[in-house]
């Protein structure tokens, strides 16, 4: 049997390290030159890093027409930057993996409007959180259940 040891109060030591393992704050009007942030939507994932530019976009470096074929997929991408009128303001970088090129797209979506509240906390966010664009759609494929075809479709009956 292991003995147990008797629990210490907080050791100063530790406060300290844990004080130095937090990010420090960002000081309230300094001007970010790049800005990172998470998109996700269904399997894919976006890694988006938005900076001052002239409105060109990579993804897994290529154009935005390159990437996305359909009219549709670009301006779901396009979507956050014209809400809040930064369309020609800044560069997008993006790598994005898993999912269709729709769930792509979403994902792209979601880090760039992520982003843009990360780079202009006071303007952009409420926008984009009133328009939802900062809320992760959760919808996912509902799984196999056994004894049927499929999620909830049954197999064809036969009466005799």
């Amino acid at each position: 049997m292991i003995a147990e040891q008797p629990y210490d109060e907080e050791d100063p030591a530790s406060e300290e390290e844990e004080a130095s393992r937090s990010l420090p704050e960002k000081p309230v009007g300094e001007v970010v030159e790049q800005v990172y942030a998470t998109g996700k939507r269904k399997t894919a994932i976006a890694r988006v890093w938005l900076r001052r530019g002239k409105g060109r976009f990579s993804i897994n470096k290529m154009t935005l027409d390159d990437y996305f074929n359909r009219e549709t997929q670009r301006m779901i991408v396009k979507q956050p930057m014209r809400l809040t009128k930064n369309l020609n303001d800044f560069d997008v970088i993006a790598t994005v993996e898993g999912g269709g090129k729709s769930s792509q797209a979403d994902a792209v979506k979601h880090g760039i409007a992520k982003a843009l509240a990360l780079f202009n906390v006071e303007e952009n966010r409420s926008v984009l959180k009133k328009s939802g664009f900062l809320t992760r759609d959760s919808r996912m494929k509902e799984r196999k259940k056994y004894g049927l075809r499929g999620a909830r479709a049954r197999f064809q009956f036969s009466k005799r």
